[in-house]
Formats: C-alpha cells, sequence, structure tokens
C-alpha cells in the first residue's frame, strides 16, 4: 500500500483521527492499518522514513479528493529499527518539521531506548506484538495531548496576534518609529519607560513587547498604580504575610513574584506616592524585596515596563516624582502620540477594528462609507484609540446596512468633525466635473489637479511636509520631487 492511499473509514464522511504506519515489515504495516480502520480511524501506511516524509509533506499540501483541502497527519506511528534513517531520527524530524502525535514501536525495548524517545517528544512507546488493547488507549492517549497541544500552539499564535506587532496599527512615521523600538527592546530585559495620554494603547505595547521578547511563555502581569488605594499598594506589588496588617488573614503572593521570569506592566507610575517610589527603586536596582510584614528577602526576575499619562520630567521638576526613579526607568523611551496628531492613521484603524467586531458579531460588514470616514477622520478624539474602538464597536452594533454610515456614528463625532482636511474633502468638485473640455495631453490634465491636492494637503499641515506625507499615502522623497515639479517649494502665503 503507498502512502498516499488512503484506507477509508467505516463511515465516509465522518471527520476522524488520520494515522500513518511506518514500519519496513509490509505485513506488520498493513496489519496495524487495518486494525486502525476496525476503530474508526484513516490509516495509511509507508515502509521506511523517506516514504513516511513524503506521505506527511503531501497530506500537508493538499488530499486526493477534489476539494484538494489540504488534511495532514494527526498521528504517526514509527518502528524504531528501520534501513536507512531510524525511528528515532524520524521521530526528531516529525517534531521539528510537522504537526502530528508519535507513537514508537520495536521488538527489543530497553528503558534507554524508551527514556530516549519520549526524551524527542513521543507519545507512547510500545514493544511488539502490540497488544489491541494497549494500542485502544496509547491511540487515545496520544491523540489527546495532540490535541490539547494543538489547541495550545493555536491560543499562542491568536495572542501573538493580538498583542503582537500585527495588533498595532499605524503608518504614521512615529509609530513606526514604535515598532523599531518594540523590535529593538523585546529581546533584553532592559526597562522601558512609556509615555501618552490614556487610552494611546500603552497596555498594547507593553503586551506586543512581552509577546515579541523570549518571556513570551511566562506571565504577563499588568496593574494600574492609579486605580489602587496607596495603602494597597505595596502589598499588591510585593505580597504580604499573614497578620501584616488588618484584613491579612492569609499569606499572599504580589505581582512582582507573580511576573518572575515573565514581564510586570506598571501602568500610571506617576501616581505613585513617594514611599512606594522608594522601593520600586530597591526591586529595580537589586531585583529584590520583603513582603509586608516579612523579613525574608525575595529574588525575582521581572522585566519591568512603565507608563505613565502624565509628564514624569515635569514631576520631576515639581518635587512630586523622585529624581533617581526617573533616571532608573527612563533607559528607553517610547512616547505615544495622540490620534489627534496622526488622524491619517483613522481609516486603517477603524477598518481593523470593524473587521474585528464584525467577526465577533457575526456581520457581513464591507467598510465606512466615504461621509462617515470623513467624519471619523475630522474628530479630535479626547479618548483616543480607545474611544475609536468604542465608536466602531458601537457603529457595527447598530448599523442595518453592510456599509456604516454617518448616521451610525455618535452625534458628537459627527458635531464635532472639524479636523484637517481628508481624501474626502479633496474630491474633485462637481463644477470641475462639467468644465468644459480643453484638449492636453493626460499629464498636463492632471498636473493641475494634482497641485491643488497636495497644496491644500499642505497648507492643512502648516506645511509640515512629513505629515502631508503621510496624508498623501506617499514617502516624503516622492512629496518633496512632486513639489519642486509643481512649483510649490516657494508657494506658502
Amino acid at each position: 500500500m503507498s502512502p498516499d492511499t488512503v484506507t477509508k473509514p467505516v463511515k465516509p464522511g465522518v471527520a476522524c483521527p488520520k494515522v500513518l504506519v511506518v514500519d519496513d515489515d509490509p505485513i506488520i504495516a498493513e496489519s496495524l492499518a487495518e486494525f486502525l480502520v476496525r476503530e474508526g480511524y484513516e490509516a495509511a501506511t509507508a515502509f521506511d522514513a523517506a516514504e513516511a516524509l513524503e506521505a506527511l509533506a503531501k497530506a500537508e499540501q493538499h488530499t486526493d479528493g477534489p476539494s484538494r483541502v489540504p488534511h495532514p497527519y494527526d498521528l504517526a506511528i514509527c518502528d524504531v529499527s528501520m534501513p536507512g534513517m531510524g525511528g528515532m531520527d524520524l521521530l526528531a524530524h516529525i517534531q521539528k518539521e510537522h504537526d502530528a502525535a508519535v507513537i514508537m514501536l520495536t521488538g527489543y525495548g530497553t528503558i534507554e531506548s524508551a527514556v530516549e524517545a519520549l526524551r524527542l517528544g513521543a507519545s507512547d512507546y510500545l514493544t511488539k506484538p502490540v497488544v489491541d488493547s494497549e494500542l485502544r488507549v496509547s491511540l487515545e492517549r496520544a491523540l489527546g495531548q495532540h490535541k490539547l497541544l494543538s489547541e495550545n500552539r493555536r491560543l499562542k499564535q491568536q495572542l501573538a496576534g493580538r498583542y503582537g506587532l500585527e495588533g498595532i496599527v499605524g503608518r504614521d512615521h512615529r509609530v513606526q518609529r514604535i515598532f523599531e523600538l518594540i523590535e529593538a527592546v523585546a529581546p533584553s530585559r532592559t526597562t522601558v519607560l512609556m509615555t501618552g495620554e490614556s487610552g494611546v494603547g500603552k497596555s498594547l505595547i507593553a503586551r506586543a513587547i512581552h509577546q515579541n521578547s523570549p518571556r513570551r511563555d511566562k506571565p504577563f502581569v499588568e496593574i494600574s498604580c492609579g486605580s489602587i488605594p496607596e495603602t494597597l499598594l505595596e502589598s499588591e506589588l510585593f505580597g504580604h504575610v499573614k497578620g501584616a496588617f488588618t484584613g491579612a488573614h492569609a499569606d499572599k503572593a504580589g505581582r512582582f513574584l507573580a511576573a518572575d521570569g515573565g514581564t510586570l506592566f506598571l501602568d500610571e507610575i506617576n501616581s505613585a506616592s513617594p514611599g512606594m517610589q522608594l522601593k520600586l527603586l530597591r526591586v529595580l536596582q537589586e531585583r529584590r524585596f520583603e513582603p509586608v510584614g516579612s523579613n525574608e528577602t525575595i529574588e525575582v526576575d521581572t522585566r519591568v515596563v512603565l507608563a505613565s499619562n502624565q509628564p514624569l520630567e515635569d514631576l520631576v521638576a515639581a518635587g512630586t516624582f523622585r529624581q533617581d526613579l526617573y533616571y532608573r526607568i527612563n533607559v528607553v523611551k517610547i512616547e505615544i502620540p495622540p490620534l489627534r496628531e496622526r488622524l491619517n492613521d483613522v481609516p486603517m484603524l477603524a477598518e481593523h477594528f470593524l473587521k474585528s467586531h464584525a467577526d465577533e458579531l457575526g456581520k457581513a460588514l464591507l467598510g465606512f462609507s466615504d461621509e462617515a470616514m470623513d467624519a471619523l477622520r475630522r474628530y479630535a478624539y479626547p479618548g483616543n484609540v480607545r474611544e475609536l474602538q468604542n465608536i466602531v464597536e458601537r457603529a457595527a452594533v447598530l448599523t442595518r446596512t453592510p456599509t456604516i454610515q454617518v448616521h451610525d456614528l455618535p452625534p458628537q463625532v459627527v458635531e464635532n468633525a472639524t479636523g484637517p482636511l481628508t481624501p474626502a474633502t479633496l474630491r474633485v468638485t462637481a463644477d470641475e466635473e462639467e468644465t468644459p473640455w480643453v484638449p492636453m495631453s493626460l499629464a498636463d490634465a492632471l498636473r493641475e489637479p494634482e497641485r491643488r491636492i497636495i497644496l491644500k494637503a499642505l497648507k492643512a499641515n502648516g506645511w509640515n511636509r512629513q505629515q502631508t506625507a503621510d496624508d498623501l499615502g506617499i514617502n516624503r522623497t516622492t512629496l518633496y520631487k512632486k513639489m519642486k515639479a509643481l512649483g510649490l517649494e516657494d508657494d506658502r502665503e
């Protein structure tokens, strides 16, 4: 039986696990395949490691059916002793290149070989002749473990998509700079300080730093210092022992210990009291602390990311934030601009949020009307990105059409849409469309509308060339060339 000839299950059309039997003895391989089919599995055979690898690769590309939908193997049963590549090497290759559980078979089982197989990732290790009842149990256990591991990988991929760089949306040059900083600092344990107004996405960036770091499989712990009373914040961060204060009825581990090996995000660090600032300075310098009410010193390996919604330099000058702590945490600084300063990112963000909410609601939403998007781009967003996300969610829930209309937006967005000019307002007017035609080349015909659009954008942005280039969706060099060609270099009023 060739490796790509799959024995069909007893009930065609019913989804069932797919198993590849790899053994250089055709009698053993085919008898195991027959047993598997009787048990309700799909099964195929391969008589050496090369055939097995070909079968695994082919199954991950397509099936032999008309749908050509990938249908990879869930499990491989591999003989240990085979000519050419042995079973152990095949096991190592499958673990590295394919998403399949592996059960190892051998006629000469030893404790050493069993330990080695399990170390390499095998789900089980059985000796020949295989007892049917043992194989049934081994199959169920291996497939159960494989399902859990696959689900865990899927959830991690979702987490990476949500909190990795893919989850941060924006083409503004300052956002691109943030991408670069995240990639630069993520591999280290360097302390990072973020500044920006509430709602700009500081938590998302902190998670992205963690998700792109070697600590991604360890805890990410977040705490808002401004939301916890000063009397409880020390206990929340460092923990306490039983009887340390009224109400401390049992020992409690703090957030620093909970984030050991991972990342601790301290938001609104500007609200920490002077006493708390001193304790934070010590733990950042020495990586050790004592729980409240205890003399026991605990050492931790916790990467700290901090955020402030107020300029810490001003608080240091006012004497409300310790200068030594500021210098200790201001190692790498990420400044996040408010959304009103990068309104060119609004369309990308709005479409991103709309897709997310459409998936959650099960709606087929196609996008925004020109008028709705124009209103979104001309709104100031006092609540920043968080407010835009809430606006889009509200529109997605309330709309009765596949396209979000301007009446689906909150009244304050429409009534206060007074921001800078956007592409919707730069369109050629009806009067211009009705202007009598004068014979000219297409290049000459397009020159004047292009000049007017670029000039309007420059004036709307106070002749800030970088912002104008961002608004027009071109790079700054291209804008310079167009300005020179169109005679706009010295056209300020």
